[in-house]
């Protein structure tokens, strides 16, 4: 199951975080928002996931930093690599770029955006995540993506290995995703619907072991599909 869906009505949220003035704020924030419902509020990460899995909301809106179970461990649960059913979601901290931000990225978080962030961009943010386009903080990406590579490990897939598992067009559409363009971006750029590169999309995903768009780019710089620099 892919992160590619079509463009939701209505997106239901649930806010994750410890701290009640946060948590209030950020939730009355977004139910003001048109089209955006806020279905649920957790103060830790145990009870955010029980809450999620009964309530299936488009967005988990997750903390990282909670008493018991963190939001990294909530986020694994959720979302992470042997889910069959996942729930999107978007981390919000504190913290800079750190052991946090990456071991939610590796959890399988969609998103991921500094709770100093305008309130535009965070609406942005619920639905982009709730949209399959995933989400980071403005700043961020090249310092993530430099990060990937420092860090790069063995894949399940290599780079030698993408021309044989991704048709010429799914990686014509990865590359340009890596460059930080949106479907209607690319579609236009390669002369295709908007239709087509969703459907590329959502079939190539799955070849490369990953969930979301933002995984997919993460797994591109990860194998050196493409430069940091580049």
């Amino acid at each position: 199951m892919t992160d590619v869906r079509p463009a939701l009505a209505t997106v239901r949220v649930l806010v994750a975080d410890d701290q009640p003035l946060v948590r209030a704020g950020l939730s009355t924030m977004l139910a003001t928002e048109p089209g955006i419902e806020v279905v649920g509020e957790a103060a830790d990460g145990a009870t955010a996931v029980e809450l999620a899995l009964a309530l299936r909301p488009d967005v988990v809106c997750m903390d990282i930093r909670m008493p018991g179970k963190d939001g990294v461990t909530a986020t694994r649960e959720l979302c992470g690599p042997d889910v069959a059913d996942p729930i999107p979601v978007l981390v919000l901290t504190t913290f800079d770029v750190d052991e946090y931000l990456f071991g939610a990225l590796e959890a399988g978080a969609s998103g991921f955006l500094l709770k100093d962030a305008e309130p535009a961009t965070l609406i942005e943010a619920v639905r982009s995540v709730a949209a399959g386009h995933g989400m980071l903080a403005n700043g961020l990406t090249r310092r993530v993506l430099r990060e990937v590579v420092h860090r790069r490990r063995t894949q399940p897939v290599t780079a030698a290995r993408a021309s044989e598992l991704l048709t010429p067009r799914e990686l014509d559409i990865l590359l340009l995703l890596a460059q930080g363009m949106s479907n209607e971006e690319i579609a236009r750029e390669l002369f295709l619907e908007v239709s087509t590169v969703k459907s590329h999309l959502a079939r190539s995903m799955p070849k490369l072991g990953v969930k979301s768009r933002l995984q997919a780019v993460v797994w591109a710089y990860q194998n050196g599909i493409v430069d940091i620099g580049g």
